[in-house]
């Protein structure tokens, strides 16, 4: 088994745009030319009486066309960046209210028989459709549909829901306002078995203790943390750095290890959200350590595979589920566009697909368990990729909602991750106003983390006081059996008021260790935790302690330092290389990504993807004068933080220790260092076409190591290096190296993992997938 690590390669770096601008459609019937071009994206000028989608479709193209039918089914949401980019955008308000109008009067079942995509999963979608609820309501019209949808009680709803394609659920909300959005989510319940997780009136938490560096002591001490505020009820997330096994069944053991001692094995599961693979490959080397397993889905066969995942594979993960915890997915809307896999189709669509996968997946799990009800979640990561996708808070709210709705009418236990990228029009307040906007529809669950701020990844969430908040504003309970354990913790009173505890991760830290059996003085635990505390904070970890004026509000220190780094994010969003930096490169060779401007970069990330002319043309002439000698090309790019590169001791020692260690393992990197400007991660594999592709020796591996600056927000500079070192052979297939295939060594920093730490681990990873004489 290929065990690669992949965090990084689902969270961040899977989650950069492919696609194009797209181009105007007119889908009008008109006589003459008109005399200015019309807007761009989807144009439906008029419509006619009674008309569905497919007469609209059969009017204007004669006969059924399946381009100009995504581009209806798209018209009829609510903006987004990235529907427009995909070219299913409306172009003005009017033509989304045709599309919708059109919509609203098309059959169920004529939906049905026209597929967006048939491939294995939509296979599996309709074989997980419950046949006699679909026979209900097929000749439905979705006007009716959504009517019955917001009138009905939620027993009438779950009555049919089972039967509702995932086509069907996805065109459905594009009708419905937020308004109607929210008053349908606050109705239907999905609660996972034997809790109150998902059930009405509770919203829960995913403590998410990501640290920079994968330290256990960074990870146990943010659950504690969590725990002091009573936060913490659906699972214990941890995202890795490293993938490998030794480093998640590192992190798997000391989760298990807090849950065990705390007794709460068989009430709040944990898990490392690692590739599937690497889980199983832990779970047969510690057995009983692994908790509920995870897996980032996308809604098709072709998108999956960026996640090196299949139908057929997760259906045998999820028969083999038959213990007490099933598993857990991350979605996103946009993550299969900007990954090249749109199919001409929206994001809304694509989502909902999603959704239905993991309904599919469910129930399977449950056939594992005999009949028993699975426990199975998800939840939707909105805002994580970018501008490219939505730029302004009210398209993440509409998201979130529209979200929601999709994955309770799937029967889904769904929470979210309402987030934010460096790069989005989001502020630290805009995130407040979100949440305010999107409660009321009563997800599952959210994330939690000491602050907004992830410390990891570098991008903006909850935090532990936004879920106290949140509780106050709403009165949204926590899971029972959760809400029990923090009263016997002692952070909250019988009455669930906050105690003197409250807010003191030391109080946590004792009665963990009491229960362990310590019997040291209080006074030596509490000196042995403030040490431990400065440890973690000195690696970048904020740890929240005691609050504001209010037990929701932040404590104003901290709340300071986290705009600072908020700001300090901003700064190294924008920041360039500088031109004195470059050339101080050693062997450097200028090179420029199509991207004409740190804006265009930003919003477009596509153009940061691949090279301009000249630089091809550079390219090429490095390829004829190695003449197929070296085995190893470094290249550095500014990415979305160029502070990281240019910070002293950052890329310097890096590349001194790396080039040291390569040599000595047998390798024979060009003299030359590649440094891109406005350059994107897929920059990289377009390099290494260019150099590796059609080289004598196809079987022999070349290998590409791009040092990137990424991940603003951390409260650290810091750079990744993504290696990537399949053989001349895949090179010369264009567009066939992608982060599938690649490893990372991420979170390099003089104030995370040491510069001359990560070298030795990038060329041991090198090792691993391009052996010497490979």
């Amino acid at each position: 088994m290929d065990l690669l690590p992949r965090i990084l390669l689902h969270r961040r770096t899977v989650l950069t745009a492919m696609v194009g601008g797209a181009a105007a459609s007119v889908l009008g019937c008109r006589k003459s030319p008109a005399p200015t071009p019309p807007p761009e994206g989807v144009h439906i000028p008029d419509v006619r009486s009674g008309e569905d989608v497919f007469r609209y479709v059969q009017r204007i193209r004669g006969a059924f066309d399946e381009t100009l039918y995504k581009q209806v089914l798209g018209a009829a949401n609510a903006f987004k960046e990235g529907d427009a980019l995909v070219g299913v955008a409306a172009a003005d308000e009017s033509s989304r209210e045709n599309a919708r109008w059109l919509l609203g009067n098309t059959r169920i079942a004529d939906l049905r028989q026209h597929p967006l995509l048939q491939d294995s999963l939509h296979a599996l979608l309709l074989e997980a459709e419950d046949p006699q609820a679909a026979a209900h309501v097929a000749d439905w019209s979705l006007a009716r549909l959504k009517h019955f949808l917001l009138d009905a009680d939620e027993a009438a709803i779950h009555a049919i829901s089972p039967g509702l394609g995932s086509d069907v659920i996805g065109c459905v909300v594009k009708l419905m306002s937020d308004g109607e959005l929210i008053a349908l989510g606050r109705k239907v319940f999905n609660p996972l078995p034997g809790s109150k997780v998902g059930a009405r009136g509770y919203m829960g938490a995913r403590i998410q203790p990501n640290s920079p560096t994968d330290n256990v002591d960074d990870i146990r001490w943010q659950v504690f943390d969590g725990f002091s505020y009573a936060v913490g009820d659906v699972v214990l997330g941890c995202n890795p750095v490293s993938s490998t096994p030794e480093s998640v069944g590192a992190i798997e053991s000391a989760l298990h290890e807090v849950l065990v001692t705390f007794g709460l094995v068989d009430v709040l599961p944990h898990c490392v959200l690692s590739h599937i693979d690497v889980q199983a490959e832990v779970e047969r080397r510690q057995p009983g350590t692994t908790g509920v397993w995870f897996q980032s889905i996308a809604g098709s066969d072709s998108a999956n595979a960026t996640f090196d995942i299949s139908v057929e594979k997760m259906l045998a993960y999820a028969d083999g589920r038959t213990g007490p915890y099933g598993l857990y997915f991350e979605t996103g809307q946009g993550a299969d566009f900007t990954n090249g896999h749109s199919h001409g189709y929206d994001m809304v669509l694509h989502e909902s697909r999603k959704y239905g996968f993991a309904r599919a997946l469910a129930q399977r799990v449950s056939r594992a368990r005999q009949g028993a009800a699975p426990w199975v979640h998800l939840n939707d990561v909105a805002g994580f990729i970018g501008p490219e996708v939505f730029r302004t808070r009210e398209q993440l709210v509409r998201c979130c909602l529209e979200d929601i709705a999709m994955g309770k009418l799937h029967g889904l236990t769904i929470g979210l991750d309402v987030c934010s990228t460096l790069h989005m029009d989001v502020s630290l307040d805009d995130l407040d106003w979100c949440i305010e906007r999107i409660m009321p529809a009563n997800p599952a669950y959210l994330m939690a983390l000491p602050t907004k701020n992830d410390p990891m990844l570098g991008y903006l969430t909850t935090g532990f006081q936004d879920h106290v908040r949140v509780r106050e504003r709403f009165g949204y309970k926590v899971d029972d059996r959760m809400w029990a354990f923090f009263q016997r913790l002692g952070v909250i009173d019988a009455e669930g008021k906050p105690t003197a505890h409250f807010g003191d991760p030391v109080w946590v830290y004792l009665q963990y260790l009491r229960a362990k059996g310590d019997a040291r003085s209080e006074a030596d635990i509490r000196a042995d935790a403030e040490r431990q505390l400065a440890e973690v904070r000195s690696r970048g970890v904020p740890i929240a302690r005691g609050h504001g004026a209010n037990p929701w509000d932040l404590e104003p220190a901290l709340d300071a330092e986290m705009r600072r780094v908020y700001a300090d994010a901003k700064q190294s969003l924008w920041t360039e290389l500088t031109p004195a930096f470059i050339s101080a490169v050693p062997e450097g060779v200028r090179l420029v990504s199509k991207s004409q401007n740190r804006t265009e970069y930003i919003l477009h990330p596509e153009t940061g993807e691949q090279l301009d002319a000249a630089s091809l043309e550079l390219l090429r002439s490095l390829r004829a004068r190695h003449a197929g000698r070296y085995d190893v090309q470094l290249m550095v790019s500014d990415g979305l933080n160029a502070l990281a590169i240019m910070d002293d001791g950052h890329l310097e020692p890096y590349l001194e220790a790396l080039r040291a260690a390569l040599t000595e393992a047998g390798y024979q990197p060009a003299p030359e260092h590649l440094v891109l400007t406005a350059g994107r991660v897929r920059a990289g594999y377009r390099v290494g076409e260019v150099l590796f592709g059609g080289l004598a020796e196809g079987t022999r591996h070349r290998a590409l190591i791009h040092v990137i600056g990424e991940r603003p927000g951390t409260g650290h500079h810091t750079f990744s290096a993504y290696i990537t070192a399949p053989t001349g052979e895949v090179w010369s297939q264009p567009g066939k190296v992608d982060h599938n295939i690649t490893r990372v060594v991420s979170g390099v920093a003089v104030t995370a993992y040491a510069p001359t730490l990560a070298a030795p681990e990038t060329v041991r990873l090198l090792q691993q997938m391009a052996p010497r004489g490979g």
